[in-house]
């Protein structure tokens, strides 16, 4: 199974809000994040479902420098979709 279809699956979630954030941004952003980022994006992928959603709508905010920068390019990647 290729890398983004193996990440498209992890992106599966329980809520509709994630499903359609975290697909969005592996169409469009994905590109964008060095390996680094991407092992950090792999691991936000393990977060509960709503924690990660917390993450995502800046109701909460990530203890770790590398998954702030990662979180901050998935919502830029969203909003420059909106």
């Amino acid at each position: 199974m290729a890398y983004q279809d193996r990440l498209r699956w992890r992106c599966r979630r329980g809520m509709l809000e994630l499903d359609l954030m975290l697909n969005a941004f592996l169409d469009q952003g994905l590109e964008a994040l060095n390996e680094t980022e991407q092992e950090v994006f792999q691991r936000l992928l393990d977060y509960p479902d709503q924690t990660l959603l917390e993450l995502l709508m800046v109701r909460m905010v990530p203890t770790d420098k590398e998954s702030v920068h990662v979180i901050r390019k998935i919502r830029s990647s969203l909003q420059s979709q909106a």
